[in-house]
């Protein structure tokens, strides 16, 4: 018989908490700004007759349900464990990510498509009043992102919030430049170009996540783990002989797994034991994963053609 062994158990690690629970009071004061900023820019972008600052207000009306959602997903993600979810909700996270990118490129296309429109039928932007809710719109956008900035390189839920704000910074920035070329030369067109430039500013940000999103969803091997790499590092200790069944995924950021059947001789097995041998792989593995969510099976040599008959 192999011997299983789940270094921490994953019951366990998921009751713990995930790496965005640490950032819900930062992710609470970006929503707030994001809110009273997003109200403002819908003010300015009518009394000025500017799409580029109507379309940077939608832009962080999306990055407002953004906000919310990643703290609805870190509510969820940090429920306690039970039998039949034995990882509790922590891919909830992933799901939020996975619909901001939705969002995000629903709100894109939509920029661009006005922008377009706009050049159709040309309109008078005031190029002050859009200066000032332009400017008004990226000091708060930076606000948000240095409460962020710490969290998005730790989990994909909060690099989701981290991306729409960051977008939107730049929007505003692209409004203020759209206002000041209107205000120097008169040139109306100004304003439709910065909407150009805000919309195809959040597709190709939203596609990188999205793919990474996806990635986990389809439980790739951890971004950065090369899993060639792994099993040599493995096939490398002493006693072993082979490796198979070796599987690694991302449950939600910050929460890699890893399984493997290892097949080990007789001699080491009866003179190391499993428990050493069972260190060995954790010392082995300890620099590409979390060894608390590593699940070893040790199997002597033979074992796995006993499996394959009992598979028939």
């Amino acid at each position: 018989m192999g011997a299983g062994h789940d270094h921490g158990h994953a019951q366990g690690a998921a009751a713990g908490g995930t790496v965005s629970a640490a950032y819900q009071g930062r992710l609470r004061a970006a929503l707030a700004i994001t809110l009273g900023v997003m109200v403002v820019q819908i003010v300015g972008g009518l009394m000025a007759d500017s799409l580029a600052l109507v379309a940077d207000a939608a832009h962080m009306a999306t990055d407002a349900v953004g906000l919310g959602m990643a703290l609805l997903a870190i509510h969820f993600a940090n429920r306690p464990t039970t039998d039949n979810r034995t990882f509790g909700y922590a891919r909830a996270e992933i799901l939020a990510a996975l619909a901001n990118c939705l969002l995000l490129l629903g709100v894109g296309g939509y920029v661009l498509y006005e922008a377009i429109e706009r050049f159709i039928t040309p309109a008078q932007t005031d190029g002050p009043l859009a200066m000032l809710f332009g400017a008004i719109g990226l000091v708060a956008n930076i606000a948000s992102l240095s409460l962020l900035m710490r969290g998005q390189k730790e989990s994909l839920n909060l690099r989701g919030a981290f991306l729409e704000v960051l977008a939107d910074a730049l929007g505003s920035a692209t409004v203020i430049i759209a206002a000041a070329v209107i205000m120097i030369t008169g040139w109306q067109a100004a304003d439709p170009v910065a909407s150009l430039v805000i919309g195809l500013m959040i597709v190709p940000r939203t596609v990188r996540l999205l793919r990474e999103t996806l990635n986990v969803l389809l439980e790739a091997a951890p971004k950065g783990v090369d899993m060639n790499e792994v099993r040599q590092h493995i096939l490398e200790l002493p006693g072993v002989e082979d490796v198979h069944d070796l599987h690694a995924w991302t449950i939600t950021s910050g929460m890699p797994v890893l399984s493997a059947h290892v097949v080990v001789s007789h001699e080491v097995l009866d003179s190391v034991g499993h428990e050493r041998m069972l260190h060995e792989l954790q010392g082995c593995l300890g620099e590409h994963f979390d060894v608390e969510h590593c699940t070893f099976q040790l199997e002597p040599s033979g074992h796995a053609e006993h499996e394959a008959g009992l598979c028939h």
